[in-house]
């Protein structure tokens, strides 16, 4: 009996099997392991070979594939590279050659899709409201995936004429062939053709499936984005006019003829003429772009329109006594959040325990990370075993513990009566968790299932944390926080990472939220993409980049964050990262801008109206506000941090050791100290020694799910781990389900009770 064959590829399939692969004339063709997969084709000696050792990949967008005869094929990328190959019968060479076909049809779509900055999509889709450009960019990007379909289908369609002619041709002769010797081999030949034609039919159906589906899901879309161009057009018309009736209104404040004083008809503010030719001068396509403010009272701001979160409209609230007075004479405590007697600066207080200031310098030992990391380009990096050369001693639970080292502007932001100033204090915090990546290329340690992390500050800032890792495959960790002074926040992060030869992207998964406890306002938000280039050749450096919304479910009120990713042909300043405050109708009240490594200053809206368009044809909107105010600056690192991995006065404390935390800490992991105190060839003896008895642990586990899910009673799955101090639930307020803390961990603490605690390390 036949060996069963396997099944017909598709668009996107991983595609394996054994082929024969030209050596040279003393060997000729010796059998090897091919694995096609995301527009890569790459061969082993042997499957054990996958693991550890690529013998060679050649990318399918730049290749050409040609067939010699019934089973050989060449595969050839312009003279670089060629593979000479054969395969065990024609119907299995017509296999790779429709698989090889399709994939590098799609290799080709995604090549052409990508751009140099390494940015990721982001994970939240683009609003309706960002302009025509970003809607014309989602279409061209639906359109090439609908061209890369239409592409399969005809790759299929000749490959279906192709055989549809040979199998006929074949039944022609069979009828004509009278019974003799060569009926055997005509039959099998014919049984072949008809094989390579159901091959091709498959991979067709399938094609026209997906883009029947494709189609179908953008369809609604378009229509909706058709409607959602004629409201806007209609609204454009009425802004117009609006426009020019502010116009006249202005022009009058500015000449001192309504309610504005005579000092305020300064000649270099009422040249408006200069204001707009700011904003024209600017040829860059940022969604949030701040210019540089006036030194008088009254600023403008200019940013690109978008209907979602810059809402044409008047906040005029002390417009007409506040403007024309100068800074030593204007009131500010009734429209500045940095000045707000509701939002005093917090006590300073005597901390009750001396931390350590410094750790043992870092080890300067020599390894060739392309070695490592060559045969691991598109795989998921925490499956991925690395050496602690490549890490820092802190665990990822330690990490996210570090989001807390601007704890000050939650603490002011509780004491907040309005939930627009609130929030622009929670959108600092979430820019301030940025600030200790920029030099930190180290890869954080993965938490062992189960591990923990506390970090008790309850005497010295008011708050105290725990962080656990609730899952392995994908890895999840659950972070809590409470505080003394009315907050709480809470977040279960997932990291998903690739890497992609020349850079490496990290896309956190999850949420991050934060409640008050006196106005009950409810925040959540999500983080963005970071970048980490020059893998190969250069030195190392992270960007981060993407979109923010910062939004309160009790209020509607949002601030809309956008992190710029770098560009060597930017004029701006690197890292800037921008922002708007809105109420729950789209009314913009504040603006943030700055860098998440350095400082962010926040302006309060006076007035606003829509602009001139810009050179690259978005309208913009301006902006008058007060002059901008720091709400948040980075704090200095620590002497000697460059030896010390450039961590910050609190990351150095993190690992420090203390009595009285679970035996599952990440400060009692052996091989994260070994790291720490410079014993670096120990520390990976011993990190291997943990990883293999956590694969230990999960195999029983999943022995004991699968028996336990063959008994009648009750039935389990080998990922159904359940978390020490963190319980799943759903959130009604933000509709996401995430692990919240159940509570118990600080009252074992107190009573040193950690029997219940698994022995992980």
């Amino acid at each position: 009996m036949s060996e069963p064959k396997p099944p017909t590829p598709t668009p996107g399939d991983t595609y394996k099997g054994w082929l024969f692969k030209w050596t040279n004339y003393i060997k000729g063709y010796q059998r090897r392991w091919f694995v096609l997969s995301n527009g890569l084709l790459s061969y082993y000696r042997t499957q054990a070979e996958m693991g550890h050792t690529c013998r060679g990949t050649i990318n399918l967008a730049t290749a050409n594939i040609a067939v010699e005869d019934s089973c050989n094929f060449v595969i050839s990328n312009g003279g670089a590279q060629t593979y000479h190959l054969k395969a065990s019968s024609e119907v299995e060479r017509q296999r790779w050659i429709t698989a090889l076909e399709l994939a590098k049809a799609k290799a080709v779509h995604m090549q052409a899709e990508s751009d140099d900055s390494g940015d990721e999509c982001p994970a939240v889709p683009p609003s309706s409201g960002q302009g025509g450009g970003c809607r014309n960019l989602e279409i061209q990007s639906t359109l090439r995936t609908l061209g890369s379909k239409v592409e399969d289908l005809n790759t299929c369609n000749d490959l279906i004429v192709k055989h549809g002619s040979a199998l006929q041709r074949s039944l022609s002769e069979l009828e004509a062939l009278r019974v003799s010797g060569d009926m055997g081999d005509k039959m099998k030949q014919v049984t072949e053709r008809a094989t390579l034609f159901r091959i091709t039919s498959n991979a067709m159906i399938n094609a026209c499936r997906d883009f029947l589906s494709l189609a179908q899901s953008h369809s609604k879309r378009w229509q909706k984005a058709l409607h959602s161009e004629r409201d806007q057009r209609i609204r454009l018309e009425e802004t117009l006019e609006q426009l020019a009736k502010q116009h006249n209104h202005l022009e009058r404040a500015f000449r001192g003829a309504t309610v504005l004083p005579s000092s305020f008809s300064n000649p270099a503010l009422g040249n408006k003429g200069g204001v707009s030719g700011k904003g024209d001068a600017s040829d860059e396509d940022d969604d949030n772009e701040f210019f540089d403010a006036m030194e008088d009272p009254a600023e403008f701001i200019t940013v690109p329109a978008d209907p979602k979160y810059h809402r044409s409209g008047s906040n005029v609230s002390g417009f007409s006594c506040e403007t024309g007075m100068d800074d030593q004479s204007v009131n500010f405590d009734e429209l500045s959040l940095a000045s707000n007697p509701e939002s005093p600066q917090p006590l300073e207080l005597e901390p009750v325990k001396q931390r350590r200031t410094r750790i043992p310098d870092k080890p300067n030992y020599y390894l060739n990370l392309w070695s490592i990391m060559k045969n691991c380009i598109g795989k998921e990096l925490s499956k991925i075993p690395m050496p602690v050369n490549f890490n820092e001693p802190l665990s990822m639970l330690q990490r996210l513990s570090e989001d807390l080292e601007y704890y000050e502007l939650l603490d002011k932001a509780a004491k907040c009566q309005s939930s627009l100033e609130q929030m622009c204090y929670v959108a600092a915090f979430t820019v301030s968790s940025y600030s200790t990546t920029v030099h930190r290329t180290g890869k954080p340690f993965n938490p062992l299932l189960g591990e923990t992390f506390e970090l008790d500050r309850l005497k010295d800032c008011g708050y105290r944390s725990l962080c656990e890792q609730v899952s392995h495959h994908p890895p999840a960790a659950a972070h809590h926080a409470l505080s003394e002074k009315g907050w709480t926040l809470r977040q279960e992060i997932t990291l998903a990472s690739k890497f992609r030869g020349k850079y490496l992207s990290i896309m956190p998964l999850g949420s991050i939220q934060c409640l008050f406890d006196k106005s009950e306002n409810h925040y959540s938000w999500k983080k963005v993409t970071t970048t980490v280039h020059n893998i190969i050749v250069g030195k190392l450096w992270i960007d981060q980049s993407g979109e923010i919304d910062v939004v309160n479910h009790k209020t509607g009120d949002r601030c809309h964050l956008k992190f710029a990713p770098y560009s060597y042909f930017s004029r701006d300043v690197p890292r800037k990262v921008t922002g708007v405050v809105t109420d729950k109708d789209g009314k913009a009240h504040y603006v943030l801008s700055g860098t998440w490594d350095e400082k962010m200053e926040f302006s309060r809206i006076m007035q606003s109206s829509k602009g001139e368009n810009g050179t690259e044809g978005k309208q913009r909107t301006v902006y008058q506000t007060l002059k901008a105010k720091e709400i948040w600056k980075k704090n200095p690192l620590p002497e000697g941090a460059e030896n010390m991995y450039f961590f910050s006065s609190l990351a150095l404390t993190l690992n420090e050791p203390e009595d009285g935390v679970a035996p599952t800490d990440s400060r009692r992991r052996p091989d994260q100290r070994m790291m720490e105190e410079g014993r670096w060839d120990e520390a990976n003896a011993e990190k291997q020694r943990l990883e293999e008895k956590q694969r230990i642990v999960r195999r029983e586990r999943e022995r004991e799910a699968v028996k336990a899910a063959s008994t009648p009673e009750e039935g389990a799955h080998p990922d159904n781990y359940q978390a020490m101090w963190f319980e799943k639930l759903d959130d009604p307020a933000s509709g996401e389900t995430l692990h919240v803390y159940k509570g118990g961990y600080w009252e074992a603490k107190e009573q040193g009770s950690w029997d219940a605690c698994p022995e992980i390390f």
